[in-house]
């Protein structure tokens, strides 16, 4: 099914910080964007929040809990399969947290907020990095 930008797939992201750095997943293989690094995160399901699909995504994907410092605005991003509207949430993890692991990535990486905008990011995470940009 070819979605339209009239039916976007609501999606939400986690903007990790610990302290001057924001966590980057890389997509692993046999996955659209394979190889590209995003913010982690995933599809929000039918009923479920944008907060609370980012607390369940978080803890399938790297095992870890987080607290929410802000919520960004959504953006849209046409893909040539469809259509997203990405809600980015700024988080920090809880002290009681563990390490994020890569259960569903290939490799985690804590990098410098100047170096986010990277050739290889996916695209609809690029007007995160602006937002994040624009908060400081």
């Amino acid at each position: 099914m070819t979605l339209s930008p009239a039916m976007p797939v609501d999606v939400v992201c986690a903007v990790i910080r610990r302290q001057d750095r924001i966590l980057l997943a890389q997509r692993p293989p046999g996955k659209r964007l394979a190889g590209l690094w995003e913010f982690p995160g995933g599809k929000v399901d039918p009923g479920e929040t944008p907060a609370l699909a980012l607390h369940r995504e978080l803890m399938e994907e790297l095992g870890c809990e987080v607290r929410i410092l802000q919520a960004g605005p959504a953006f849209l991003h046409e893909y040539p399969w469809g259509c997203i509207r990405l809600f980015p949430f700024l988080c920090e993890l809880t002290s009681e947290s563990p390490e994020p692991q890569a259960h569903e990535h290939t490799e985690l990486i804590w990098d410098f907020q100047k170096n986010l905008l990277r050739p290889d990011l996916a695209p609809a995470d690029v007007p995160v990095v602006r937002w994040l940009t624009d908060l400081a």
